[in-house]
């Protein structure tokens, strides 16, 4: 089947991500084309401040290299500007006159700095803060020019200030409110977030209104509506961002403040979506990394034709990224409406926490000074959490250990989505020490890396306490108060064990233990340690047939000729049994394989659901046919049934490793989360190390 045409308007991250999580569920479904107006290739914007203040270099802030689009096939124009869609004969024009056609398009056009059309504001001299271009800019003005103003003092206009400041010039942040971040912080975080910038050099003008830019053919200074002026020779407008949305114009597609989508991303034409900063979703456009990356995941599970929860919007969340001060804010939180529900502020060490509430539900936060707390309490946001789930502690505890309070499902890295048992699983049993480790591994704190701290902790308490790392834990069974997580983290941390060593080790009540518990160590000796055993490998198979229940059911029209989807799905049925067999399992797996829809096979009530399709094979995994019931989330959808037979052994493998004994793979779906199981699934090193893993342990048993 020939591959669709899909062209991407946008190299950005949102554009970016998008393409990402197409490759990973369908890789072989489209011919990918890029537009991006930058000669570079995709890059982390987010992390410019961080450039201009001297801590990361720019090839330290590219996401994709050159390499890796030649590597997926994907065909790149940098530097090329589209200049108009044609939406009825569904092509694109660039503005040197090539026209490239398209089966689907995503408009990721972004935005552009805003800049008010003040007089003089065409000057020599003027910037906004948006592009490597900007940054490269300002970091050579620097070099000639010592004295700076930076009008607008919200998040970014206090990072670009940080690095003109760095960069050894002096800096004003002219700002119209009466306090700066004001979109994010209470009056009194930022008086604090004032005192320190101050303390460092930076001067504010507070309640300011720029009437005019000073100077001739270079901006000189600026006059105010107040009459008065600041002397300049340099000017960064950090006021907000006006989106892309010329594209629009003549091709039928519609806008308000940018291009206006549905749940799924879609614009009201058919086969063109828009995604990132310049998307509107119920009359919001956002411009944070999480929401771009969550709407980018939506539309490609949308254009790759998996069922998936529609986007709903997002919890605005921002951290500071200047180094050496600590600033978060989430949710509502300077909404008149909303009420106080916690406001601590510690003299002696300069923290300050402050929550949020609305009809008793937590609706945001803010934390200055310490921002250990940011991830649990972004969960409760989130979560819409009772205020009786706020720990009402009478002053800030300086030695707070951030992920103790961290359920293994609640989110440590809201960019890309990275639960805390994502990261746990990975320290645990893939031996990782350090946040670069876990980044690689994980993509947690790869965006903006405002959870760096919080990945460090959860590190570190996975590391140190790893008893500690799953919520409270039911017992195993009556015969011993330890859980099924803390059981697997003392087998792990020893070796060569058998399960009366286990039982004394731990001081089990019930010295024999019972079928439930001794089944229990059985199973995470042979997954998760080494076992010795001294009988033969028959006589250990017959014994314990328990830990190797499957059972797989296919459905397909057996009175005609057997066709390619009727040999592939024989063909896999066969492959699955030999993968399987001899191999342990924590429950009884159950397999639905279908040639088509027209021979239903209960491929949603299944533990695992495979079934044909035009677009290739779609895996589902999570049914469960009896009470209670539950329906299969969609996994990934694979171009061959050979790529669908590894995701399913993939899959396979890591419940396995991650699941409890007994727990049943509609219970692991829904305590892992179908979201973090698809990021661990789609990245292909991840699953590589999966397969290795299973060749090592291909009988189900470490035989000496």
């Amino acid at each position: 089947m020939a591959k669709l045409k899909l062209i991407v308007i946008g190299n950005g991250m949102a554009g970016i991500k998008c393409i990402e999580e197409i490759i990973s569920i369908a890789p072989d479904l489209y011919n990918i084309t890029v537009f991006g107006s930058e000669p570079y290739p995709n890059y982390n914007r987010i992390m410019l401040s961080k450039v201009l203040q001297g801590n990361s270099a720019l090839d330290d802030i590219i996401i994709n290299s050159w390499e890796w689009y030649k590597e997926k096939g994907i065909l790149l124009y940098a530097g090329t500007l589209v200049s108009r869609i044609d939406t009825l004969n569904k092509y694109v024009e660039t503005s040197e006159g090539s026209r490239v056609e398209y089966d689907r398009l995503i408009l990721a056009t972004g935005s552009t700095a805003y800049i008010p059309n003040l007089p003089g504001v065409n000057k020599e001299g003027i910037t906004g803060f948006r592009t490597i271009e900007d940054c490269l800019r300002m970091i050579e003005v620097a070099k000639s020019y010592k004295r700076a103003a930076v009008i607008g003092g919200g998040l970014l206009g206090l990072e670009a200030a940080k690095g003109l400041l760095n960069l050894g010039m002096d800096v004003h942040v002219v700002h119209n409110a009466s306090f700066i971040m004001n979109r994010q912080l209470d009056q009194m975080a930022a008086g604090l977030l004032r005192k320190e910038l101050e303390s460092q050099g930076m001067r504010f003008l507070l309640e300011k209104r720029t009437e005019k830019i000073l100077g001739r053919r270079r901006a000189k200074g600026l006059l105010f509506d107040d009459g008065t002026q600041l002397e300049v020779d340099f000017i960064v407008f950090a006021v907000g961002i006006r989106p892309r949305v010329e594209l629009a114009k003549g091709s039928g597609i519609h806008t308000n403040h940018a291009f206006v989508v549905d749940d799924y991303m879609q614009t009201n034409i058919q086969d063109v979506y828009a995604v990132g900063e310049c998307a509107e979703h119920e009359g919001i456009v956002y411009g944070l990394v999480a929401p771009l990356y969550e709407q980018g995941k939506v539309l490609a599970r949308k254009l790759c034709g998996v069922n998936s929860e529609p986007y709903r919007g997002s919890v605005p969340s921002a951290q500071l990224k200047v180094s050496g001060i600590e600033v978060f804010s989430a949710g509502k939180v300077y909404d008149a409406a909303q009420e106080t529900a916690l406001q601590i502020y510690d003299g002696v060490t300069g923290a300050y926490k402050k929550v949020t509430m609305s009809n008793g539900k937590i609706t945001g936060a803010i934390l200055y000074g310490d921002n250990s707390e940011a991830g649990h309490l972004l969960n409760l946001i989130k979560k819409q959490s009772p205020v009786s789930e706020l720990k009402q502690e009478k002053e800030l505890n300086s030695n707070y250990d951030a992920a103790i309070p961290l359920k293994p499902a609640d989110t440590v890295c809201s960019c890309n989505n990275v639960c805390k048992s994502v990261i746990v699983e990975a320290v645990l049993n893939q031996g990782l020490e350090t946040v670069d480790q876990v980044r690689s591994e994980t993509k947690a704190s790869q965006s903006c890396g405002g959870c760096r701290p919080l990945v460090e902790a959860v590190i570190r308490q996975a590391l140190q306490s790893p008893d500690l790392v799953s919520e409270a834990e039911e017992p195993i069974c009556g015969c011993t108060l330890i859980g099924h997580q803390q059981l697997i983290n003392e087998i792990i941390s020893e070796s060569a064990l058998e399960v009366e060593n286990v039982i004394s080790r731990l001081n089990w009540n019930n010295e024999k233990g019972c079928h439930v518990c001794r089944s229990s160590i059985f199973y995470y000796l042979n997954v998760h340690g080494k076992y010795k055993y001294d009988i033969n490998q028959s006589q250990l198979l017959e014994e314990n047939k328990q830990f190797r229940s499957f059972n797989i059911h296919t459905s397909y029209d057996v009175s005609i000729k057997p066709n390619e989807k009727v040999i592939a799905v024989q063909w896999l049925e066969k492959e699955l049994n030999q993968a399987l067999d001899f191999l342990m399992l924590p429950s009884c797996v159950t397999f639905a394989i279908s040639s088509g829809t027209l021979y239903p096979a209960g491929i949603w009530v299944n533990s695992f659901g495979v079934t044909a399709t035009p677009a290739g094979w779609e895996i589902y995994i999570g049914g469960h046919g009896e009470l209670p019931l539950r329906q299969g989330s969609p996994l990934s959808i694979e171009s061959t049934v050979e790529e669908a037979l590894e995701m399913l052994i993939c899959t396979v493998q890591w419940y396995r490793l991650s699941a409890y004994y007994g727990e049943q793979v509609w219970e692991w779906v829904e305590r892992m989360n179908i979201i973090n199981i698809r990021e661990k699934l789609f990245c292909p090193e991840s699953r590589e190390k999966l397969l290795l893993k299973l060749k090592e342990q291909q009988t189900g048993f470490i035989l000496s």
